[in-house]
């Protein structure tokens, strides 16, 4: 496995999707996308050096840092997602700092203009900042004491007394870079999945490094049976797809594909990691009931209560479908759970999630699946980090 990609693609890095919802993005094609992707990382994980898909871990830094050459005139710049905007916002100093951005995100970013001028980046990367000086705090944890930050949901532990504490705390800042960007314009700047730190500069001011999955240790190798549990989610993803290839289309080219999202996201919220037909209709439901009470013309009300009432007969009637559509999510999410907690089992760095009692041990953020094409999909617990990073102030943004 490659240590850098150069895959590079049409869109700028700044949303990325859960390998299971292709289901519901693309329909077929991304199912066949997704279980492309399956089986792809479980030859990596079965030992085969030819898988055709690169992995990056995925930290649960914040903000997103963008930092690099200007191609259009030449200056060291900073910024956030914000530099895609129509107007973009770019930063050369700290006035255009203050100019563009207040409270704690300016703060963090001057740090990083400060900082990260002095590695010597070429063309532009992105990263995910793990702290500033002021965001370190000393922590025992399970007795041992610890060096931590919270740069969002999860908090990374580090011991006290190892070097690699000694580096941070002799830091100004910490960041994993993942992406790397070319481009004679910022308009027209492409994402490249990866990004090679081994050309910059070393300093003691900045501790980085780039996402790449490391498994130095053999311990993320897949069995025998955890393979034939993966084949056999496939198989019923197929069969179920299969037959459902025209309430699916149906889905994909309406507005119900981004509420049946919405829906999803509410269950992970809840803690619920399979979606029903009735489920969903009782949460369309809901939301027709909001539209309704807030009108003011009985006119008004009767229009969207019969809009409400068609959907409700339409959802029934294609209900086995809808459930059957939604186990084919499910299947697709529990196939990327066992190659998860496979990737996980090379933590490099312990971490936790905050509790009203304590530290809970927890996962890293996940994983992100590249392909040769330069397809990129996420592989996130939902039902660990995605619930918890739903639920969690970002003090960051304070």
């Amino acid at each position: 496995m490659r240590t850098f990609t150069t895959f590079l693609t049409e869109q700028k890095n700044l949303h990325l999707e859960h390998l299971e919802d292709e289901l519901f993005n693309r329909g077929e094609a991304g199912v066949n996308e997704a279980i492309a992707f399956l089986k792809s990382l479980s030859e990596m994980l079965k030992g085969n050096a030819k898988s055709p898909v690169n992995v990056t871990v995925k930290w649960d830094g914040a903000p997103a840092v963008f930092a690099g050459t200007n191609p259009e005139n030449g200056k060291f710049f900073v910024a956030t997602k914000s530099l895609f905007n129509k107007t973009p916002k770019i930063n050369y100093t700290n006035a255009d700092i203050d100019r563009n951005h207040s409270g704690g995100l300016a703060d963090k970013l001057k740090v990083a203009l400060a900082n990260l001028k002095g590695l010597g980046i070429k063309g532009v990367l992105q990263g995910d900042m793990l702290y500033t000086t002021g965001d370190l705090s000393s922590q025992t944890i399970d007795g041992e004491s610890m060096l931590t930050f919270t740069p969002n949901t999860i908090t990374y532990a580090v011991p006290s007394n190892s070097g690699l504490a000694s580096k941070i705390n002799s830091s100004q800042m910490g960041i994993v870079f993942h992406t790397t960007y070319s481009g004679d314009t910022i308009e027209n700047l492409k994402a490249s999945f990866g990004a090679d730190v081994s050309g910059l500069r070393k300093t003691n001011k900045v501790w980085y490094q780039d996402a790449d999955y490391r498994d130095v240790s053999g311990r993320a190798t897949m069995t025998a049976k955890q393979e034939r549990d993966i084949q056999n989610y496939i198989k019923g993803t197929e069969r179920i797809v299969k037959g459902s290839k025209a309430a699916l289309k149906k889905i994909v080219n309406s507005p119900l594909k981004d509420l049946i999202k919405i829906y999803l996201n509410q269950n992970v919220r809840a803690g619920i990691d399979k979606g029903t037909a009735a489920g969903l209709a009782a949460f369309l439901g809901s939301r027709f009931d909001t539209k309704i009470s807030s009108l003011k013309t009985d006119k008004a009300r009767e229009r969207v209560q019969q809009e409400k009432d068609d959907l409700m007969k339409e959802l029934k009637r294609n209900e086995r479908s809808l459930d059957g559509i939604f186990t084919a999510h499910y299947y697709l999410a529990q196939a990327k759970m066992l190659i998860l907690k496979k990737l996980q089992a090379l933590n490099t760095m312990p971490s936790f999630i905050k509790t009203d009692s304590g530290y809970k041990v927890t996962n890293p953020e996940g994983f992100v699946a590249i392909d040769r094409t330069g397809k990129a999909v996420k592989l996130v617990d939902r039902m660990e980090f995605s619930r918890a990073n739903f639920n969690v102030a970002k003090d960051w943004t304070k």
